[in-house]
């Protein structure tokens, strides 16, 4: 493929290549971790705010752009590279697309040390292994996406930690700090409780998230293992992964009953039980058949609809305390 016979990057492709449509999933956790820094610590730094909300956007279509190249590199089905991959089957520059990648990558860069600057230093570090799992989720001689970790490392970083540093960036007091004491010595101080208290609000969202990508592996078990991409359905089989499948969404409402009891979460949020008929529809539905164009859809919608449940309850409770909420 020379250069003279690639194709320009045009709007639409670019929006294939950022996958912009499935970005609610990204827009979802980072909704609740500023909704929920003032209702559980009643303080919104809206510049903060703003600038972790595109540093965090950037790095999410660079993760999409950046899992295109990887995978086209690494590809050993030729059908897939036809029929699937966005940048050989439309005859783009994968440079040129990887220039655009590096560019967001920056961008999200300079976002996140603007917001060390504005907090923390432990921030640094925090961001620091979000973006180096970004990168070597694909990226490597043994990229992350090619083991039986993407499910594990997903959730956490993609859930969690959006609600983490999103709730971070805003709270009058953080949960874990780094220091300068006495000259050159880093001093690390860590509030135990507060940070148990994110981590379980933060569950529902990292396990639903870990669900897509479970739901997504699963779709795509063939075509991976055509490619040498082996995941954890892989090594689970098919029957058996599908058989799993219920065990992440019943696992999140857990979390949100807990978080509740423990009065991390209004009581209130528990009305978002109330749409467990609709994720057992959807689990139904992906576990009859697995197919990306048709039922995958339906881990989307469980994070969407719980996702957008919880933000507006707990938005409800701010803004109508008096009521009871």
């Amino acid at each position: 493929m020379t250069e003279a016979k690639y194709n320009k990057i045009t709007w639409p492709l670019f929006l294939e290549l950022i996958s912009l449509p499935q970005k609610t999933t990204v827009l979802m956790p980072f909704l609740f971790g500023v909704v929920y820094a003032q209702y559980a610590f009643g303080r919104i730094d809206w510049l903060n705010t703003l600038i972790y909300f595109v540093g965090q956007f950037c790095i999410a279509l660079f993760v999409s752009g950046f899992n295109h190249v990887q995978d086209f590199k690494k590809a050993k089905d030729l059908n897939y590279l036809k029929t699937t991959n966005v940048i050989s089957r439309e005859r783009l520059n994968p440079k040129q697309v990887m220039i655009f990648m590096l560019c967001l990558l920056a961008t999200a860069c300079l976002m996140g040390l603007i917001l060390v600057l504005r907090t923390n230093l432990i921030l640094l570090f925090i961001g620091g292994a979000a973006i180096a799992v970004a990168i070597f989720y694909t990226y490597g001689p043994f990229p992350l996406s090619r083991l039986p970790l993407g499910e594990i490392l997903s959730g956490p970083v993609e859930g969690f930690g959006t609600i983490f540093i999103a709730s971070f960036v805003n709270m009058p007091h953080l949960p874990i700090t780094l220091d300068f004491h006495s000259g050159w010595i880093l001093l690390l101080s860590i509030n135990l409780p507060l940070l148990i208290q994110l981590m379980f609000v933060g569950m529902p969202f990292a396990i639903f998230d870990s669900s897509v990508m479970y739901a997504d592996n699963i779709c795509d078990l063939k075509q991976d293992i055509k490619n040498e991409r082996f995941t954890l359905p892989f090594y689970l089989g098919q029957k058996k992964a599908v058989q799993l499948y219920p065990l992440w969404p019943a696992s999140a409402f857990v979390f949100i009953i807990i978080s509740v009891i423990f009065s991390y979460l209004p009581f209130w949020s528990l009305l978002s039980l109330l749409l467990l008929p609709y994720v057992i529809k959807n689990i139904k539905i992906f576990m009859k058949e697995q197919n990306k164009h048709t039922t995958f859809q339906t881990a989307i919608n469980n994070l969407l609809f719980v996702g957008a449940a919880q933000i507006l309850i707990l938005l409800l409770c701010v803004l109508i305390p008096v009521s009871g909420f």
